[in-house]
């Protein structure tokens, strides 16, 4: 290899670093995340969550309790049903899940509970020491799941501070509520698709998008163009003095 010494005098500390440089390729040093990605992540997140326990809060507090009589005037009252916006094709009924999205593991709170801990971390970790950040598609993804996420952990808690108004096979009459409000029904023919809410739907359309843009479109998850190294740089622009 055959180095052009004629812009530096051997004993000057740049003709080395440029020398070095010359000799191999460099990789280029990653951009720091920018603080404006942490934010869209915290906007998405707190915007989802807010959403999510509004819609609970205000549908069981016009619906009630799953099988409850709420009044309808001073001296009546009716059974909650549904409230249909499409009849027999949408509406809104609530029931209580206390099992996992479309009601599996009915009972497991407990490790339910764990693994949306888990899955908090793993979200942070993927955006701060994986990078997930660099990326605006990961950021949005990850505030949604994470709204998700979080609005179900804080009904499996309890935070809502409901009682069970009927006995069921893992809870008595009168017992604290540890488990996820649901109020969104759609019917598939005659056959009703498991309530849902706003955190499941989040959940769901995250993981979606996730998976269809790691197989369709992988570039919307890789970083930014990471800024090329200060010493790379000073070579290419001794070879751009010396042509």
């Amino acid at each position: 290899m055959v180095y052009n010494t004629q812009k530096f005098e051997l004993n000057e500390p740049r003709y080395f670093a440029v020398l070095y440089m010359s000799s191999e390729k460099q990789v280029p040093t990653p951009s720091p995340i920018p603080l404006s990605r942490y934010a869209l992540f915290a906007a998405v997140a707190a915007g989802g969550l807010a959403a999510d326990l509004y819609s609970k809060w205000l549908v069981f507090s016009k619906l009630g309790m799953p099988g409850e009589y709420v009044p309808t005037a001073p001296t009546e009252s009716k059974m909650t049903s549904v409230w249909w916006l499409a009849d027999n094709l949408v509406g809104f009924q609530t029931s209580l899940n206390e099992g996992a999205l479309f009601g599996m593991g009915q009972g497991m709170i407990p490790l339910f509970t764990v693994m949306s801990f888990l899955a908090i971390a793993f979200l942070i970790a993927w955006l701060t020491w994986l990078r997930g950040a660099q990326s605006r598609f990961v950021t949005v993804i990850a505030g949604m799941m994470t709204a998700g996420i979080l609005g179900n952990l804080y009904d499996r808690m309890g935070f809502h501070h409901l009682i069970w108004n009927y006995p069921g096979e893992l809870h008595e009459v009168g017992q604290p509520v540890y488990a996820v409000r649901d109020w969104i029904l759609v019917m598939i023919g005659d056959w009703p698709w498991p309530n849902f809410n706003i955190a499941d739907s989040m959940l769901v359309v995250g993981v979606s998008l996730l998976f269809i843009a790691t197989i369709f479109c992988p570039k919307l998850l890789e970083d930014e163009k990471s800024s090329p190294n200060a010493a790379e740089q000073d070579v290419q622009n001794t070879e751009n003095t010396g042509k």
